[in-house]
């Protein structure tokens, strides 16, 4: 961190930052930037301005888009650096097409990044439903509420039994409140009877949180014990057992996706039962005697206009085969994300392994536009080739 600029709540920051340095450095302020993805120990900031990252925190400003303040890249071109301001209406945001270009137009150097004060106030909660559709409607209600909760995380009952929060006989919504200036029972009070309206119960009382600034650079949405806390867990450690699974015999693998509410039950539907039958078709001789593949959704962040529902596949890996059972149940479940009217990606980036359904998403001229800026600003196409566009 370079400089911090605590009138405007802004910082200057490098790009090979990494998450809890950042934090770090940032708390002898009181401040923080509220971005907290799963690869939060490792990941650096210059990568999360160029995968258009999204953080932990389910509502509002979720997405490294909306914390950066200008960015300063490194193209072979020159310097490409865009001048601080809280918005502008002049032409096309050059940070917005720094944001999400994967390093193919330049290399991420620094950034001013919008960031606020630590919360001092949290609580957390969860609340059990019997049916999937019910909680969705609550989590709608929620989203389109105002009251903006820090978490909204809908498990559904496969989902929450997997991670330990739950039975596996009801779904599970996690909330959360957080502020650094208010108490948060209120806003929490009312989410719950949002969520009691749609025959939602909570599994327990609200924990609450009042401290000075400081603690854990992590986040919680609210602290809580109980199922919360044996979700949480689970969230933290996800990312660094799939390679053991695999070790194990069992394939562990994601696919992120968000859509508009009015399509959800539709679209959940559907991509529920392709991924069932991709993986039984896939898994094969593989599954016999160790029971059925497991297929479970959660959602990662909502929207007033929609949601991104988060699907989990587990299943006997086939020795020898794991990388082409992968494919094929990559190339299912993306299929039918794109055929649904999803996006191929909410939050992982595109890559290589999204490129075929990214190239079907984007508008043609879109491309065309981006491959000539490719051309301007690396010429001899040395940056990253092959990712969003060919080289």
């Amino acid at each position: 961190m370079l400089e911090v600029d605590p009138v405007s709540l802004a910082a200057r920051i490098q790009g090979g930052a990494t998450g809890p340095r950042l934090e770090e450095q940032l708390r002898e302020h009181g401040l923080t930037l509220r971005h907290f993805p799963q690869s939060f120990e490792y990941a650096t900031l210059g990568g999360w301005v160029a995968t258009r990252a999204g953080g932990h925190f389910a509502t509002v400003e979720t997405h490294i888009d909306d914390l950066v303040e200008s960015a300063r890249a490194i193209t072979p071109r020159g310097t490409w650096e865009s001048r601080r301001l809280p918005g502008s209406g002049a032409g096309p945001s050059p940070d917005r097409m720094l944001v999400g270009s994967e390093g193919i137009l330049g290399v991420v150097s620094e950034a001013w990044l919008r960031v606020r004060p630590r919360p001092e106030f949290k609580s957390s909660c969860g609340v059990e439903f019997d049916d999937f559709l019910a909680a969705a409607g609550a989590v709608r209600e929620l989203a389109q509420s105002g009251l903006h909760p820090a978490n909204c995380r809908l498990l559904d009952a496969s989902e929450a039994e997997l991670t330990g929060a739950g039975s596996g006989e009801t779904n599970l919504l996690i909330l959360g409140f957080e502020s650094a200036y208010v108490p948060v029972d209120a806003p929490m009070d009312a989410a719950l009877e949002i969520a009691q309206s749609h025959g939602g119960t909570p599994n327990s009382p609200p924990t609450g949180l009042k401290r000075a600034n400081g603690g854990r650079d992590r986040p919680t949405g609210g602290e809580g014990g109980g199922a919360v806390g044996a979700w949480r867990g689970a969230f933290l450690l996800a990312p660094y057992l799939r390679d053991t699974f695999v070790a194990c015999g069992v394939l562990s693998e994601t696919f992120e996706t968000a859509v508009t509410w009015d399509r959800f039950e539709e679209f959940h539907a559907s991509v529920m039962e392709t991924a069932r039958k991709a993986v039984a078709e896939v898994s094969g001789a593989a599954a016999e005697g160790l029971g059925a593949p497991r297929v479970s959704c959660r959602f990662t962040h909502v929207y007033p206009d929609g949601v991104a529902p988060y699907f989990t596949v587990l299943a006997p890996a086939v020795r020898g085969g794991e990388v082409e059972q992968w494919d094929e149940i990559k190339a299912a479940v993306s299929e039918a994300l794109i055929e649904g009217g999803g996006t191929i990606t909410h939050h992982h980036a595109v890559g290589r392994d999204h490129r075929p359904w990214y190239d079907r998403q984007r508008p043609a001229p879109f491309a065309a536009a981006l491959r000539a800026a490719k051309a301007e600003l690396d010429p001899a196409a040395i940056l990253n080739p092959g990712v969003l566009i060919d080289p």
